[in-house]
C-alpha cells in the first residue's frame, strides 16, 4: 500500500495545482492562452493516468510478492 499512498498524495497535489491553474485561467483574460491551457490539461491527465497505472502494477507484482514471501498468501 505504500505505492498507493504515494500516488494518492502525488495526485492530490497535482490536482490542487491544476485547480489553481484553472481558476487563474478562468479569471484572467490575457495571462494564459487557450492553447497552453489545453496542453496543460492533457499533460496533467496523462501524468495522473500513468501514475495510477504504475502504482497498480507495483501493488500487484511487488507487494504481492512480499506477501507471498511472508507467507500471508499461498
Amino acid at each position: 500500500m505504500k505505492a498507493m499512498k504515494f500516488v494518492s498524495i502525488f495526485s492530490s497535489i497535482l490536482l490542487a495545482g491544476y485547480g489553481i491553474f484553472a481558476v487563474v485561467w478562468i479569471w484572467s483574460d490575457d495571462l494564459i492562452s487557450l492553447k497552453t491551457f489545453i496542453k496543460t490539461s492533457i499533460t496533467v491527465a496523462v501524468v495522473l493516468v500513468v501514475a495510477v497505472i504504475i502504482a497498480l502494477a507495483y501493488r500487484e507484482y511487488v507487494e504481492e510478492k512480499e506477501m507471498k514471501k511472508d507467507k500471508f498468501l499461498d
